[in-house]
């Protein structure tokens, strides 16, 4: 424990960010670092309690308290020592998790809760400075290869793992660059790209070979990959959109909102892109959709200079305190308000609305949305059942440009899941058991949003670990790489 007293003495503080008025101007990242004595002290709130419930609210299960308390004492080997024994790539977590451990943080009963994701950014960003982010595959190779499809944070995560086991590593990527939805779908401005090369450069220093513009079950065939592989990981993502059929759907200006920001991203990157421009400038945007991608889209659309931006969300506006459904130290979610940087840049936002009709004019443009508001009805814990529309509130409301960010469905199963008869659950997700991450396919994992369904990045980089461990035991008959709580199993058991 750093200081015993800091949780008393010191207030959580963020750091600083670029105005505005200025950031709106450009696509760059706008939040700033903390100076060394305000690192100090943020770290110094972590309270070193009996049971540090950060630990099970985050999906990898990072060792919070000591990596606290290694920055506290300015030792920033053993700081990244322990952050990168459980997470492998603490550059992207640090700026786009939601931070569940923030939620569980044992401070946060009665106060604000520790920084921990700032500090984990900053653990990194120091690591990288000074040179202590280097490679880790062994000198001495298993001679087992292995495939991995998609190059998004779960597959990332599995190649790496499998390169520090020894294996040799090949991850196919239908885009043109790896990251998968950390490149193409979270903005610039909220991680800049030059983050994600720099992580693939240590990782093809690791040896993991990265074969893009090859979409796996289309440009190679499935079956090739798993017959020249010892084993293969499917990481391909949850990417098929939740779609809104309603009347005038058709119309020209209603996009899916990963379309609208992949084009961004690709525009920013200076990577070609064959489909027709799709821009909000000078326009009246609707963003159908209350969560993270939706507020990406406001935050896009006020760079590109919209009109007006309005967003819309179903449900009823949440609390701004925990609800009775979800006490701590459950990660609320989207059970508690959340207003973002991308709110604070220019957005009206609506609560219990219901689009009902894409309204176009006689060249096939939209041009408007009908809305009525709707009212929900709760069970007792104030958790929605259903609702009933609010007689005379329908209207229209001026819209050249809506983008759907209602969330993803499944997996695109045309292509390797399809050739290769892999079996989906219910959801139409790839089935394979939480801790086995196999499929019925002799060889053949899966891991990340294609098993469990859209969720958090660190939930994809968590299951990419865990798949690459069971791949390690299923080639070698035991893993030498650590299990979710940071522990070798296999030297455990000695």
């Amino acid at each position: 424990m750093g200081k015993p007293t800091g949780f008393q003495e010191f207030n959580r503080e963020l750091p600083s960010k670029t105005p505005v008025s200025e950031r709106v101007k450009n696509y760059n990242e706008f939040v700033g670092m903390y100076s060394d004595e305000k690192l100090n002290q943020q770290s110094a709130r972590c309270m070193n309690c009996g049971i540090p419930f950060c630990h099970s609210g985050c999906p990898l299960g990072n060792i919070i308290p000591e990596f606290n308390d290694a920055v506290y004492r300015k030792n920033w080997h053993e700081a990244y020592r322990i952050l990168s024994s459980t997470n492998n790539f603490p550059e992207f977590t640090g700026r786009i998790c939601p931070a569940p451990c923030e939620s569980a943080c044992v401070l946060g009963i009665n106060k604000p809760a520790v920084a921990i994701e700032e500090i984990e950014k900053h653990i990194i960003e120091i690591a990288y400075e000074q040179n202590l982010v280097k490679p880790t595959a062994p000198l001495v190779k298993s001679g087992k290869k292995v495939a991995v499809v998609g190059s998004g944070p779960a597959g990332m995560a599995a190649a790496a793992q499998l390169a520090k086991a020894g294996h040799a590593v090949t991850v196919y990527e239908r885009d043109d660059k790896a990251g998968g939805l950390l490149r193409y779908g979270i903005p610039d401005f909220k991680m800049e790209k030059w983050i994600i090369d720099r992580r693939i450069k240590v990782m093809e220093e690791d040896g993991v070979n990265f074969v893009y513009n090859t979409e796996v079950g289309k440009d190679i065939a499935a079956e090739e990959i798993v017959r020249n592989n010892d084993a293969v990981i499917l990481a391909g993502g949850s990417t098929i959109p939740r779609d809104l059929n309603i009347p005038g759907r058709h119309f020209k200006g209603v996009h899916f909102a990963m379309d609208f920001l992949k084009q961004q991203n690709k525009r920013v990157g200076s990577s070609p892109f064959d489909t027709e421009d799709i821009l909000a400038t000078d326009k009246d945007v609707i963003v159908i959709g209350g969560g993270d991608t939706g507020s990406d889209c406001v935050g896009t659309s006020n760079r590109q200079g919209a009109r007006s931006i309005k967003q819309f969300e179903v449900m009823f506006k949440p609390s701004d305190e925990r609800p009775n459904s979800m006490p701590w130290p459950n990660f609320p979610g989207a059970s508690m308000l959340k207003v973002t940087s991308s709110h604070d840049e220019g957005c009206e936002r609506f609560w219990s609305i219901n689009t009902k009709e894409f309204l176009g004019d006689e060249d096939g443009n939209l041009r408007a949305i009908k809305v009525v508001d709707i009212e929900w009805e709760t069970d007792f814990l104030g958790r929605p059942v259903k609702f009933t529309e609010i007689a005379g509130t329908e209207r229209e409301l001026p819209a050249q440009r809506v983008f759907l960010a209602m969330g993803f469905l499944n997996p695109q199963f045309e292509g390797a899941i399809q050739n290769l008869g892999i079996e989906v659950d219910e959801r139409k997700n790839v089935k394979a058991k939480e801790g086995v991450y196999r499929t019925n396919v002799g060889k053949v994992f899966a891991a990340g949003d294609m098993r469990r369904g859209q969720s958090l990045v660190v939930w994809a980089i968590s299951e990419g670990r865990e798949a690459a461990r069971k791949v390690d035991e299923f080639l070698m008959g035991h893993s030498i790489l650590e299990s979710k709580d940071g522990v070798n199993q296999f030297e455990q058991a000695y």
